[in-house]
C-alpha cells in the first residue's frame, strides 16, 4: 500500500448526502475478480446517459473538475452494502481523499485498508468548502495527514483541523495494511514461536 502523508489537489464537490455504495459502483460491475479497472465505472448511473454518453449535468463530468484528487460530499457517505469495490472505484478514478460530514463505518474501514483517506469535518465546514469551490473555479486544497489539516488555497488561506484515529494514521502514513502491521512485529513473533511449546497437553 502506498504511504499517504499529504496531498494537494483539485477539489471536486459532490453536493449530495447519503451517497451509497450502489451509486458509487453499481452491482453489475462487481463481477470482475480483479481489483483494477473500476475507476471508469465510478458513479456510473450519474455519469452516463442511457445511450452511454457522458451526462453533461453531472458534477464530475464538468471540465473544471477533470483530474480532481479530492472529493467533497455531505453526510452518510458510503452507506449501503459492504462492497470494497466502492473504495477501489474512488481510488482508481484518481481521488486520494474524500471529505464529508460523516461516513458509513464499513466504508471507512475499507478505505483505510486500501489507502484512501476519509476526512470528517463539521457540517458548517463542509458548507464553507462548497461555497468556496463554487466561487473559486479550480480551487485546490492540501490535506496534510501528519498535521491533520485541510487547507484551502485561496488568497487568504482557510484551514480546518480534523481528527483521526492514531492506528488509522499509522496505517496510512507508513503505507501498511493489516499484514504489514503484523510483520512489524516479526522479530517478536519469531521469538515467541521459538520458545513456545506447541504440544498441547491432553487430559
Amino acid at each position: 500500500m502506498k504511504p499517504f502523508k499529504s496531498h494537494r489537489g483539485l477539489i471536486a464537490p459532490l453536493d449530495r448526502s447519503n451517497v451509497d455504495t450502489d451509486q458509487i459502483i453499481p452491482k453489475q460491475f462487481l463481477k470482475s475478480i480483479r481489483r483494477t479497472g473500476f475507476g471508469e465505472s465510478l458513479f456510473f448511473d450519474w455519469r452516463y446517459l442511457p445511450d452511454g454518453k457522458p451526462n453533461p449535468d453531472f458534477e464530475l463530468n464538468k471540465p473544471e473538475f477533470k483530474g480532481a484528487g479530492i472529493l467533497v460530499a455531505r453526510s452518510n457517505f458510503g452507506s449501503g452494502s459492504s462492497r470494497e469495490h466502492a473504495v477501489w472505484a474512488i481510488h482508481q478514478y484518481g481521488f486520494q481523499v474524500v471529505i464529508a460530514e460523516s461516513y458509513a463505518d464499513i466504508f471507512r474501514n475499507n478505505s483505510v485498508k486500501n489507502g484512501l483517506l476519509t476526512v470528517q469535518l463539521k457540517a458548517e465546514e463542509i458548507e464553507e468548502i462548497f461555497q468556496m469551490a463554487g466561487r473559486n473555479k479550480g480551487l485546490e486544497a492540501t490535506v496534510d495527514l501528519d498535521e491533520q489539516r485541510v487547507v484551502l488555497h485561496l488568497p487568504e488561506e482557510i484551514a480546518f483541523h480534523f481528527d483521526v484515529d492514531a492506528a488509522v494514521k499509522e496505517h496510512l502514513i507508513h503505507g501498511l495494511d493489516e499484514t504489514g502491521l503484523t510483520l512489524k512485529q516479526e522479530s517478536e513473533i519469531t521469538a515467541f514461536e521459538k520458545h513456545h511449546n506447541t504440544q498441547l497437553t491432553r487430559r
